[in-house]
């Protein structure tokens, strides 16, 4: 544990008597986490209280600006230390004296656990309450399956687990998980006026253990379970974790609650011991660590204030959105009038739609449109502290913005381009200022997609650098450093296993297959399904622009471009790989289009065969994981987690494998190897090993051993 946090036990918890109640204040910045330390200054803390015959009850509160916002992060992967919270949980519901917690901040996890174990619970107004266990691949172990039921009633206390997300304190009381609400922001004189109001009416010790679920409540008890159990299949498929917390939750139903604790405890450890829980801890701490890097080390940020945009197409505006969300005024440059209007309207409708569906007020609407203005002359850039550049994908229309921007922009700008493939470094040898230009590659929708890779070239300044992490940070967004090259670090990689899906069309297996089996990994869509939604023609484009730098020695598929050829771009035409009828947006699959793709593997010869799931996702991903040790081996990527951050967040990658590298590690990488290995016997020239896991196998390394803080 890191030497500033090495708190003894009597300092992190500290007990005061103020007449019959006994103060047990936890205090362990920053957000009281239920660290070894403060499991031991609690149950000490109790059993001083219940000794002293003076005390009549005991209130628990958190000091600072939470009560206790769950587990002590530091103590993940380290073996546990007693007493454990299950243990905590139980000294404090088993206490002879009324238990009272007064709640401000955040409840979350553990925190809540504590909560639900107390006699009584008060909440000030801001309070939030979480079970957020689920997104690392675990359940609440500290009683939280047993005690939630039985407080809120089985749907809700479902709810809660299995969506990790907080609620307030108005729906806390609603649902009975809160007994009182305070309106103050005092929790230590709103809990002692609640204890002594408690005392005063000989209120009893009211252990959550003895709580039945009425025998009216239990038919709709049973059928929340068999929701939950139904949502398995489509919402957690493959998931362990969710089934875990339904079968702890059925056990209120159907055993004493001693048994319901053993089952808890029994469902905590088998979800402590799975790949999943082990790949959603890395993808927990791989975001935090990936905005570690070491110009942010060696340098402040620039002062953010103003934002120019130019543009205001799908891209421009969604970013504008982004901007006008965290605050941030936007002035956006157009070429004439009615680009610049019709960019207003893309703006307004992203708002108008979330009013519309109940999601923001009218006057919250204004008020972020009304930091919004619009200009035809980059003159109206001048004060600007940030403009993004959100123009077409053509390096010769992006040198010219830039000229301009150059020209009018104050000295210290800096000057961003959105591009998802273009070279920045040859981008900001154009003008007199290649130290403030950076690339920031927003992902569309710019306004709801989390990545935001960061593109950094050679001339940049570490500020720039800087500023570009702590803009991510106010736009909420999960920035990864990337180094220049075509198409960075996330599609990059998109291209090469976006190539192997096209090879196992050639071979012999169907796109609605492929398709299918990606899916069942974990990926929210298949490849084929993806080209539908973003559009057939724009990939068509891009293969058209490239066609004469392509490497004549790698097989060239041109089954896409068949369909393209009949003008089939996907979801917009009403066909792609799929069929789209009347507008829907679920595909069918398409009899015309295997036909076009059977007449195609005949002119090219492929040895048509059969594949099966596991065939198919050998190849996809070795292709992902090859590709992505080449972008860590060449440096663009820093360390194997910042491919894995980007996967994960701009590609819809499964989160509970981890990302690629994290996969790769948790398969085996001579397995990996292996199959390179044996499908370049048939392709040598697109299966070609990377460097850096021919060197890991070799070894005996992991991707993970390459994670080391990357600090300036």
């Amino acid at each position: 544990m890191a030497a500033s946090h090495s708190h003894l036990a009597q300092d992190v918890v500290t007990s005061r008597r103020e007449g019959p109640v006994s103060i047990v204040t936890i205090n362990y910045p920053p957000v009281n986490a239920l660290g070894v330390e403060v499991r031991r200054g609690l149950m000490a803390a109790l059993d001083a209280a219940d000794q002293d015959t003076e005390v009549r009850a005991v209130l628990l509160l958190g000091a600072g600006r939470h009560f206790i916002a769950g587990a002590d992060i530091r103590e993940f992967g380290q073996p546990p230390q007693a007493p454990l919270l299950p243990d905590v949980c139980n000294r404090i519901e088993a206490s002879a004296k009324p238990v009272v917690v007064a709640v401000q901040g955040a409840a979350l996890g553990g925190g809540l656990e504590v909560v639900l174990a107390a006699h009584y619970r008060l909440a000030l107004l801001g309070a939030k309450f979480a079970l957020p266990e689920v997104t690392l691949g675990l359940l609440p172990g500290a009683g939280g399956t047993q005690r939630a039921p039985r407080l809120m009633g089985v749907e809700a206390a479902l709810n809660l687990m299995l969506d990790g997300k907080p609620i307030g304190a108005r729906q806390a009381q609603t649902l009975g998980l809160v007994d009182r609400l305070d309106d103050g922001t005092d929790p230590v004189q709103a809990g002692l006026d609640y204890a002594r109001e408690l005392l005063a009416s000989g209120a009893p010790v009211r252990p959550t253990r003895d709580r039945r679920i009425p025998v009216a409540d239990m038919p709709a008890a049973s059928q929340a379970l068999d929701a939950a159990r139904a949502l398995l299949n489509k919402k957690y498929r493959g998931l362990f974790s969710p089934a875990r917390i339904v079968d702890a939750v059925q056990a209120v139903l159907d055993r004493p609650f001693d048994e319901g604790l053993r089952l808890e405890r029994e469902y905590f450890l088998q979800c402590l011991d799975t790949p999943q829980r082990r790949a959603l801890v890395h993808a927990f701490f791989a975001e935090r660590e990936a905005a570690k890097v070491p110009e942010a080390g060696r340098a402040q940020p620039r002062a953010l204030n103003r934002v120019g945009i130019v543009g205001g197409g799908t891209m421009g505006a969604g970013i504008a959105v982004a901007m006008l969300d965290a605050g941030l005024p936007v002035v956006m440059v157009e070429r004439d009038e009615t680009s610049l209007e019709r960019g207003r309207a893309n703006v307004a409708k992203v708002y108008d739609s979330l009013v519309k569906r109940g999601r923001m007020v009218v006057a919250e609407r204004d008020r972020r449109l009304g930091l919004w203005s619009g200009a035809t002359d980059y003159q109206a850039l001048a004060d600007a502290d940030l403009v993004v550049e959100a123009v077409f994908e053509d390096m010769a229309v992006k040198s010219a913005v830039f000229a301009e921007l150059d020209r009018v922009c104050k000295p210290g700008a800096v000057l961003a381009s959105n591009t998802s493939y273009l070279d920045i470094n040859q981008l900001a040898k154009t003008i007199s200022r290649p130290q403030d230009v950076i690339g920031l590659h927003f992902f569309s929708p710019a306004n709801v997609m989390k990545l935001l890779e960061i593109v950094v070239p050679e001339q940049v300044a570490d500020d720039v650098v800087a500023t570009s992490f702590a803009l991510a940070r106010r736009l909420k967004k999960i920035a990864v450093r990337a180094g220049v090259c075509d198409g960075f670090i996330g599609n990059r990689i998109l291209a090469v296993y976006r190539q192997a899906a096209e090879y196992l069309l050639a071979d012999g297996a169907s796109p609605y297959q492929i398709d299918q089996a990606v899916r069942r990994f974990g990926f929210p869509m298949g490849p084929f399904q993806v080209t539908d939604l973003a559009g057939g023609d724009i990939s068509w484009a891009a293969r058209k622009r490239r066609a004469a730098t392509r490497d004549p020695a790698l097989r060239y598929v041109p089954i896409a471009d068949r369909l393209c050829e009949r003008g089939w771009f996907g979801q917009k035409t009403g066909r792609g790989w799929y069929l789209y009828p009347e507008g829907s947006r679920a595909g069918q699959e398409d009899p015309e289009v295997l036909a076009i793709v059977a007449e195609e593997r005949l002119k090219m010869g492929a040895a048509s065969r059969s594949f099966t799931e596991e065939d198919i996702m050998r190849h996809y991903m070795a292709a992902m994981i090859n590709e992505a040790a080449n972008v860590v081996h060449q440096g663009i990527a820093l360390r194997p987690l910042d491919v894995d951050v980007a996967m994960l967040y701009g590609y819809g990658f499964p989160r509970h494998r981890g990302g690629p590298l994290h996969y790769a590690d948790e398969i085996g990488l001579d397995a990996v190897l292996a199959d390179i290995r044996a499908f370049a016997a048939e392709d040598p020239h697109f299966w070609k090993p990377s460097p850096l896991l021919v060197e890991l196998v070799e070894r005996g390394g992991h991707f993970k051993d390459l994670n080391q803080p990357a600090q300036g």
